[in-house]
């Protein structure tokens, strides 16, 4: 079966750094999408960056453009998040997605394999 896993969040402050893994198993990941998502507390889940099989093709929301960077390593099966310049509106629960979809694809509901997602808190 599929399977996501999440590690690398925590506490940080404001101006900080994080590096978020997502380490995929069960599936053919060199042939995946796989993006990050993010859902604050009493707000809807939302896109934050994605990344195709090729690794040539990444989009990015507004609010993290030139602030994050998505990468992907296909020999280790993992996706990576690098958040710089963090700021306290960053603060989330951050999952990891993937799924079989040309492109980078920002709609939630077209990925359906999902990580139990990890914690980022910036502190002001």
């Amino acid at each position: 079966q599929v399977q996501l896993v999440e590690s690398g969040g925590g506490l940080v402050q404001a101006g900080g750094s994080l590096r978020l893994s997502c380490a995929a198993s069960g599936l053919t990941f060199s042939r995946t999408t796989m993006a990050w998502f993010r859902q604050a507390p009493g707000k809807e889940r939302e896109f934050v960056a994605a990344i195709d099989w090729s690794r040539h093709n990444t989009g990015y929301s507004d609010s993290v453009k030139g602030r994050f960077t998505i990468s992907r390593d296909n020999a280790k099966n993992t996706v990576y998040l690098q958040m710089n310049s963090l700021k306290p509106e960053d603060t989330a629960v951050y999952y990891c997605a993937a799924d079989f979809l040309r492109g980078t694809n920002n709609n939630m509901g077209e990925y359906d394999y999902w990580g139990q997602g990890t914690q980022v808190t910036v502190s002001s």
